[in-house]
């Protein structure tokens, strides 16, 4: 083992830099991992460019990263189910203590959950990093290590489609092809919906949608009117959609999915906007459409480790460029320059396959 942790830090809004950190210590019910893919998610290059989102500021050098996988090197006091040599991927949200909504299954709205790259706690975007053991999934043969990263973004598209009530043979409207939104496409199908309209900004990420199983991939353009593009999703469809999924914030996009929901029908908002958004709220109510967030998610590794497993998602394709962990630098560029869908970061030296 290294002696030297090389980690990507963040210091303030635009000061990422590469540091050699101490080598963390399991401890009771915790695992020493070796790192091995982590991907980039528009989080850690929104507080790489801006420091906070939200509430959450970084005050303090924050290491930065959360959709990861790797291997087990130690196991601390009280760990049974992991031993050294075990691939695991990480769920980065752990409750701190077993609180209302951790008994009800909700441990994810626990306002002291601790969260890996949401200050101040630090992510794993190293060589060498520990976690809760409860918290690390053994990954099956058939499952590789960027499949593994992949599951926190595939965690959202499973928590969003559980809160929109998804089910065999639900129609549906997908708002932006962006990750988010690509993996929500493939969740959904794989839930049995059976047929998903998918809007972007984008034609090239609409083809990938199209690859990845979209019925209707819709081409929208800024200033498009909202009910406009309500009319021209249930001309797709030959009807209002039962759920339509918002993975953009974009204040006009949130409109057009409250439009185009058929009555009784449900919206799930994943994107985040800005702190007040004007919205068709009378057309909601007349409709009862139900309007129901998300915060990341809760309980959905062993579901998505299931459907990974068994072939019935195929993330793959998601993964359009690699870095090794020393030029993390220039893969937050790619990712902040929109460029391709998802990238990956290699964080073992001997071993940068998928």
């Amino acid at each position: 083992m290294d002696k030297e942790n090389l980690s990507v830090v963040l210091h303030s809004p635009g000061d990422l830099r590469l540091e050699h950190l101490p080598v963390p210590e399991p401890g009771p019910n915790e695992v020493l991992l070796q790192m091995h893919s982590v991907g980039i998610c528009g989080s850690d290059v929104h507080y790489w460019q801006h420091g906070r989102i939200g509430d959450f500021e970084v005050k303090k050098p924050m290491v930065l990263g959360h959709e990861a996988s790797g291997r087990v090197l130690k196991v601390g006091p009280g760990v049974k189910h992991l031993q050294p040599g075990d691939r695991v991927a990480i769920e980065p949200g752990v409750p701190r203590e077993m609180d209302e909504f951790f008994k009800a299954g909700r441990y994810n709205l626990s306002p002291t959950i601790f969260f890996c790259a949401t200050p101040p706690d630090d992510g794993n975007l190293c060589r060498y990093y520990k976690h809760s053991a409860n918290f690390c999934y053994k990954l099956p043969d058939s499952v590789t290590f960027e499949e593994g990263a992949l599951i926190e973004p595939l965690s959202v598209g499973i928590h969003a489609c559980r809160r929109g009530g998804v089910t065999l043979g639900s129609t549906m409207l997908i708002c932006g092809a962006g990750p988010i939104g690509l993996v929500c496409l493939l969740v959904a199908k794989a839930m049995g919906a059976s047929q998903v309209v998918i809007s972007d900004l984008s034609a090239e990420r609409l083809a990938m949608a199209k690859e990845l199983g979209a019925d209707f991939p819709l081409e929208v353009k800024r200033g498009d009117a909202p009910d406009e593009l309500a009319r021209k999703v249930e001309g797709l469809l030959g009807s209002q959609p039962h759920v339509t999924i918002e993975c953009t914030g974009v204040e006009s996009s949130v409109q057009a999915a409250i439009y185009a929901t058929r009555p009784g029908g449900v919206v799930v908002l994943v994107g985040l906007g800005s702190e007040m958004t004007t919205i068709p709220l009378l057309s909601a109510a007349v409709k009862e459409v139900d309007i129901r967030g998300v915060f990341r998610y809760c309980n959905t590794w062993p579901m998505a480790i299931a459907m990974l497993a068994s072939k019935r998602v195929n993330v793959k394709p998601l993964v359009t460029h690699r870095f090794p962990l020393e030029q993390a630098v220039q893969a937050f560029e790619t990712t902040r320059q929109g460029l391709g869908v998802k990238v990956m970061l290699k964080c073992d030296k001997n071993d940068q396959g998928p």
